[in-house]
């Protein structure tokens, strides 16, 4: 019997297991990730970035939670001698539609209490030669770093506090009893006093197995990119984002450097056609049976049927792709876009076909259920772990 088991290793399952054990250093705990490698899914395939927490409805769990975590990840990073990049970000309007969404966000950004300033068309030419806009916001706290080796290191911390990770191992039964929750894999089966899910792309399933009734389902969304080749590596230093359409649950394709010192643009946001396969056209029957039998599923289509073909033809075109990023940084060419690997993003859809924006947890008496956890979550996954294990009772022998 552990006196705590975490199912998944992404960022914030580590990030919480670590929390529990600043807590309660006496206390045994046991991580369980289905991967053979921690941070695998959308932790080591995301951009990177440090989130500023401009983007998020003032109030909610994503404003809040964004905020507090840019900083504890800059300081844990500069404790741990990671590398990271406090270089800002540019939203970049380029049309009087964009302009009007800017001034709107700049003014949701001074609610946030964000640092935020206003350029206009000379001073984003003057910043970024390669980048133009009828003018950009921007946001000087935004970085860069490896969010795959936080992960490691976090987990580093477990171990060192006695915590055990094990990698490879599938949970396919949850069962929690008044004593305690049982945890079964195909091999081998545990015992804990106090469960947390932080199964991500799979948090529904993991949720329905634990014998939660939820109401919605988690709809894959493959967030496609392209590398700039190496010479094209230093075409601009800051992020550069565009206005974000705010019906939309994307923020848009974007060029992003990275902390290895590449240059990424995307992604994009494609209707996956599985949960956990990367290569284009990745292919699970399971997966979409899934959501072509979910009510939701539908609503969404329908609200955003012509975004959806949008994203699809850009998908298949190099060349509608660019276009997208040639709005804000005309001098990019096809032979500019290389192959990387995709994303797939977890999106929770209610079953009324609402898109869950903001974090959503859900408590048992046993038991702490992470079940919608998109970006920023990286950003915010040292205070998301806080939160968890504030919820989360004392262990046995306390």
């Amino acid at each position: 019997m552990y006196d705590y088991c975490v199912i998944g290793g992404g960022i914030v399952g580590v990030a919480t297991a670590r929390e529990i054990l600043r807590r309660h250093p006496d206390a045994s705990l046991l991580l369980l990730e289905k991967a053979g490698s921690l941070g695998f899914h959308q932790t080591g395939h995301n951009s990177g970035v440090i989130h500023s927490g401009i983007y998020y409805e003032p109030g909610s769990l994503k404003a809040e939670l964004s905020r507090r975590g840019a900083e504890a990840t800059k300081a844990f990073a500069a404790e741990h001698n990671i590398l990271f990049d406090v270089r800002g970000k540019l939203l970049v309007a380029t049309n009087p539609v964009e302009h009007a969404r800017m001034v709107a966000l700049y003014e949701r950004s001074k609610v946030n209490g964000l640092d935020v300033e206003v350029i206009d068309r000379a001073e984003l030419i003057r910043r970024e030669p390669a980048v133009t806009g009828t003018g950009a916001l921007f946001v000087p706290t935004t970085g860069i770093v490896d969010y795959r080796r936080i992960t490691d290191v976090l987990a580093d911390s477990v171990r060192a506090a006695g915590g055990e990770i094990k990698l490879g191992v599938e949970v396919v039964g949850i069962t929690e009893s008044t004593d305690g929750v049982a945890i079964d894999s195909l091999e081998e089966s545990w015992s804990a006093t106090q469960l947390v899910v932080c199964a991500g792309l799979q948090a529904d399933r993991m949720a329905r197995l634990a014998g939660i009734a939820v109401d919605f389902q988690i709809i894959p969304f493959r967030g496609e990119y392209y590398e700039l080749p190496e010479h094209r590596s230093k075409l601009v230093h800051h992020l550069i984002y565009p206005i974000p359409d705010p019906d939309l649950p994307f923020l848009g394709v974007h060029l992003s450097p990275t902390a290895d010192g590449k240059l990424t643009v995307g992604p994009n946001a494609v209707l996956g056609l599985a949960r956990e396969k990367y290569r284009k056209f990745g292919f699970d029957g399971r997966d979409v049976w899934e959501y072509l039998r979910f009510r939701g599923f539908y609503s969404v289509a329908r609200a955003n049927m012509r975004t959806g073909m949008g994203e699809m033809r850009d998908s298949l075109s190099k060349r509608g792709y660019l276009a997208r990023c040639r709005k804000y940084c005309p001098e990019l060419t096809r032979g500019d876009l290389l192959p990387r690997e995709a994303g797939i993003r977890a999106q929770a859809v209610l079953r009324d076909g609402t898109l869950v924006h903001d974090f959503m947890i859900e408590r048992t008496p046993r038991s702490v259920h992470v079940l919608n956890a998109p970006s920023p979550a990286a950003t915010s996954a040292l205070p998301i772990a806080e939160m968890i294990a504030d919820k989360l009772g004392q262990p046995r022998r306390s």
